[in-house]
């Protein structure tokens, strides 16, 4: 696996799927850019930032070749959104140069799977799923958002759940730099567990995930045999899947081979959060496909869509335990 180097003073922002033209994303990314400056981070901002053509910051093209010049820069990568066809510009993204070039990390979170889960799993590139940079627009930075600056420039490689989320945020359309509203206990849910266990990361947005099965862009089988001695810890979250087609999409991972050498599931809280579908609910939907496996699965992780988050690290070495009813999970890169 190649480690980039952390962040030290450039980050470069892209826009590969949606730009920073409304509110309250313009404005916070704004507020970002200053707090990324209390940090001694200067940023560099892409050509589609605060671009829209439509559903989008770009062409399909044009969106892949301001991916592209920023990872030829070898400085640190951050997306400024998500977005719903950030899977189109695939097919302008040369995973062949990018083999032979300086590893790059590319951070981002949700559509941006669609990056984070194919450099590592096709050019063997860690990658960091975590916030966007307009989530770090907040008046004042919240411990999250500090945790994860303090990770991108390599001071934080361990992190624990946060015993509260934010099910229900407060919207403004007057004060666009809202933090988050903690209304709700976290239920952490765990299956299976016996001590630590550690694997190689490999995850992301199962909304994402499933429409990259059995594509060119599909190369999880051979990214399997290449570390399987190491074994597998598989991270996942959802958006929009409600509790019925997450459990198809799981299926089609499992058929397409996907689930092998495990060592076990670590799972995000689905942004659906209360989903269920005539008795089938969204968390049963991972306990039915999953437990079969007979390896420790854990639900409502800091992990997606529902804040606060933690970062993870596609590719790294993670170590997983449960201490007093809390969780932690420590990166390695080796």
């Amino acid at each position: 696996m190649k480690y980039p180097k952390f962040l030290n003073t450039n980050l470069n922002l892209i826009a590969p799927s949606f730009g920073c033209t409304t509110e309250p994303y313009s404005s916070r990314l704004d507020m970002a850019i200053k707090h990324f400056k209390e940090y001694n981070i200067n940023t560099i901002e892409g050509m589609n930032t605060r671009n829209s053509i439509g559903y989008r910051s770009n062409t399909n093209e044009l969106c892949a070749k301001e991916f592209m010049d920023a990872y030829k820069d070898n400085n640190f990568i951050m997306s400024v959104g998500g977005g719903n066809l950030m899977n189109e510009i695939l097919d302008y993204i040369d995973f062949d140069y990018i083999k032979t070039l300086p590893p790059t990390y590319f951070m981002g979170y949700s559509d941006n799977t669609n990056l984070t889960f194919t450099l590592t799993t096709i050019c063997d590139v860690a990658t960091i799923y975590g916030y966007n940079a307009p989530e770090f627009g907040a008046l004042k930075l919240e411990k999250s958002m500090i945790d994860q600056l303090e990770f991108i420039k390599g001071k934080k490689l361990k992190f624990s759940g946060n015993k509260k989320f934010e099910l229900n945020p407060i919207k403004s359309e007057t004060d666009p730099y809202l933090g988050y509203n903690l209304d709700t206990v976290n239920n952490l849910i765990v299956k299976n567990y016996n001590a630590p266990f550690t694997g190689r990361l490999i995850g992301g947005c199962l909304d994402i995930l499933q429409f990259l099965i059995g594509t060119k862009y599909d190369k999880v089988n051979e990214f399997n045999e290449r570390y399987k001695e190491d074994g597998f810890i598989w991270y996942l979250e959802s958006c929009d899947l409600e509790a019925w087609n997450t459990k198809l999409v799981l299926l089609q991972m499992e058929r397409a081979g996907w689930f092998k050498y495990l060592k076990g599931f670590v799972i995000g809280r689905p942004f659906n959060y209360n989903n269920d579908f005539i008795g089938l609910e969204i968390h049963q939907s991972y306990i039915d496909v999953l437990s079969k496996y007979n390896v420790p699965i854990l639900l409502n992780t800091d992990i997606g869509h529902l804040k606060p988050c933690i970062p993870v690290i596609n590719g790294a070495i993670a170590i997983v335990n449960i201490d007093n009813d809390n969780y932690s999970i420590e990166y390695q890169l080796r």
